[in-house]
Formats: structure tokens, C-alpha cells, sequence
């Protein structure tokens, strides 16, 4: 598992000018090498320029990250554990300073598990979900007032299947309605969606789209109508999409991710669909590029339209700016983040001003500032 290398310093250039349209940016990092948990950017929503927003706040492995609805508190799972020893990862809080977005931690909690690779906040901010891939489980856990992770209040272990398949739960989001967790287990080869009490935080038996052998569903993005749901499935690269009324699934589409004439290796990573929900994108680690598709407007299925080289080695994850204007891609193999302006009328992605160094850069949120 990763370990904290505090030992480089990582030296950051003042924050060049921008304009008071920006969007504040926070880098997720692996921390066992050059990484130093948390970084700090600023996007320009004028020019795309994005700059360093000052210094990185320590963390060890926080390999993703969410927000509190109103902003005021980020969640990191930081990404440690071992199976092997029963170790658990940890699931943690920060403030964040609504004037300079500078973080403070809060305390953190065991997270259930080993490897927890994903987190996710409900919408009234009173809990949040983890997903621990090493340990094949989901937590969920309330959050005080004071913006503090209390102990678990609910925990299921997904067993392993009869064909001797171990579970690996990938990531963790409430449906549009808040009441069901969606979660993708890429070791199972199926998503589940848990009814959430939100009143006791507890988990009840879910309902389960299963997904073909091997073909490891990841993240999961739902449409803007609330009632379709595109799955990236790592390990056979494609994009499954399913019909979703309250936790029952339909098995709409799957295409693939990739161009035909490619052959070398690949797994995908993450998927994400615009604000106006016209394009569905996702990345391919390995090809190493964004894949973008086209949504029809009727039966919210996917076209292909092309693919944009992410400027980088292995776009572990991407994130579009809440104006729909920019995609940012997090590079983690050339420590980089680079910035793309989405055609609106395409979908087509166009890179814009030079990438930012952020050593093992693997998660990216993105929230405007407020003035």
C-alpha cells in the first residue's frame, strides 16, 4: 500500500493572475512517491488557465475526494490497508476556508476495510460512503455538525461469488433521488443499489444489475433525468447503459471504449456525463485518452464520436467544471493535470495552455468559487 513521502519538497509557483470567474480545483495524489497528499489549483473560466493555488495539504494516499453539499468540508479516503493483516484505510474531513480554500483536517475514521478508493457525501451532508476496493466492502458513516466523521453506522461485506470471484467494490453514489446507494463491484462483475435509511444511515438489501465475466464495472454517472445510469467497465473497456427506476436496472447498451484498429493493452477508469447531458466521456488508461460519446436525446444511448489523447500517461480520472465549459484530465504516470475546452455543440475537446505538474495526480474536484 501506498506510504507518505514527505521528504521531496515540491516547490509551487505563486498563482498567476485570474479572473473572478474561477473554479477552485483540489488534486487527489498517491503519496508513495513524490506525492504529498492534497493539491491546490485555480481554473480561470475566461481562459482555462490553470495555476497552483498555494501549498499541498498533507494526507497520505487520499486517492479520491468529495464535497459537503454546501462546500464548506471536503472528504478524502486515503488509500492504505492490507487484507493481509486485516488493516483498515481511513476516510477523513477537512474544513475548507471559504476565502482562501485552504484545508484543515478534522479527524478521520478506519474506513472498513483496505484500499479505499472511493467516497461519496449524501445530499443533505449528514453521511458519507466509502468504498473499499481491497476489502470488498461499503461503509457509511454520519457526519456531525462540527463537520466530524463519527463511527460506522452501517457496513456490508460483499462474499465472494460461487465461481471463486473476489468482491472488489470500486465506488460509491447516491441515486438522484437520495435514497438508494449505487455501488460497482469491478471483482464481482455487478452494480447494487442499497435503500439508504437516512434517518438510521443504515444499508438494506439491494437490487443488482449483473454485467458480463470480466468485464469489471468501475464508476458509474447518471444522466441529468435521473433515469439512466452509464457504467465504465475497467477491464473489457466499454460503457454499459441501463435504464434505473428506484434501484431496478435495465440493460439499455454496451459500446466499446476504444478505437478498432487499437490492440495494445488497456483498462478505463472514469466517466462522467455533461452538465446539459448531450456527452457521456470516458478514459482509457493504456490508449490513454478520453472517449467521448454522443447521447440520444430519446433513448439516452451512446454513439461514438471520437477520442482526444489526454496529454498525458494513464488518465486515472477526469472531472468537468460545474459550467460545463472545460474537462480537466488527472495524468498519474506524467504527473500531470491537463486542461480541454468542450465544444458544446460536438462534445469535441480541444487542449487548452500548458499541463500542471502534480506528482501522482489520481482524483480532481472542482467546486466555483464563490465572490
Amino acid at each position: 500500500m501506498k506510504t507518505k513521502a514527505l521528504s521531496l519538497v515540491v516547490s509551487l509557483l505563486a498563482p498567476a493572475s485570474v479572473s473572478a470567474a474561477s473554479v477552485r480545483v483540489y488534486v487527489g495524489t498517491y503519496t508513495s512517491g513524490p506525492g504529498q497528499g492534497i493539491y491546490r489549483l485555480k481554473l480561470d473560466l475566461a481562459t482555462g488557465a490553470l495555476v497552483p493555488d498555494g501549498p499541498p495539504t498533507e494526507a497520505d494516499s487520499p486517492s479520491f475526494l468529495a464535497w459537503s453539499p454546501d462546500g464548506t468540508r471536503l472528504f478524502a479516503v486515503e488509500e492504505t490497508g492490507e487484507v493481509r493483516t486485516a488493516t483498515s484505510g481511513f476516510v477523513r474531513s477537512f474544513a475548507v476556508d471559504q476565502a482562501t480554500g485552504a484545508l484543515s483536517a478534522l479527524g478521520r475514521q478506519p474506513s472498513g476495510g483496505a484500499g479505499p478508493c472511493h467516497v461519496s457525501a449524501s445530499r443533505d451532508g449528514r453521511h458519507v460512503f466509502v468504498a473499499n476496493y481491497s476489502g470488498g466492502s461499503v461503509s457509511a458513516f454520519p457526519v456531525g455538525a462540527d463537520g466530524r466523521i463519527g463511527a460506522a453506522t452501517a457496513f456490508v461485506q460483499h462474499p465472494a461469488a460461487a465461481d471463486g470471484a473476489v468482491p472488489h467494490a470500486h465506488s460509491v453514489d447516491l441515486d438522484p433521488a437520495g435514497t438508494r446507494l449505487v455501488v460497482a463491484d469491478l471483482g464481482l462483475d455487478a452494480v447494487f443499489a442499497y435503500p439508504f435509511d437516512g434517518a438510521k444511515g443504515t444499508l438494506g438489501a439491494p437490487g443488482k444489475a449483473p454485467l458480463p465475466k470480466g468485464a469489471g464495472p468501475r464508476h458509474v454517472a447518471f444522466h441529468p433525468d435521473g433515469k439512466h445510469l452509464y457504467v465504465i467497465d475497467e477491464l473489457n473497456a466499454t460503457v454499459t447503459t441501463f435504464g434505473y427506476d428506484d434501484g431496478r436496472f435495465a440493460d439499455l447498451q454496451t459500446v466499446p471504449t476504444l478505437p478498432k484498429d487499437f490492440s495494445g493493452k488497456n483498462s478505463t477508469a472514469e466517466i462522467a456525463v455533461s452538465p446539459d447531458g448531450r456527452f457521456v466521456y470516458g478514459s482509457n488508461r493504456g490508449h490513454d485518452s478520453i472517449a467521448i460519446f454522443a447521447v440520444d436525446p430519446s433513448k439516452k444511448t451512446l454513439t461514438p464520436a471520437g477520442h482526444q489523447p489526454s496529454g498525458g500517461k494513464h488518465p486515472r480520472h477526469f472531472a468537468i467544471d460545474p459550467t460545463g465549459t472545460f474537462l480537466l484530465a488527472a495524468n498519474r504516470d506524467s504527473d500531470n493535470v491537463v486542461v480541454f475546452r468542450i465544444d458544446r455543440k460536438t462534445g469535441g475537446l480541444t487542449p487548452v495552455g500548458e499541463p500542471v505538474r502534480v506528482p501522482k495526480a489520481v482524483c480532481l474536484l472542482m467546486r466555483r468559487e464563490e465572490k
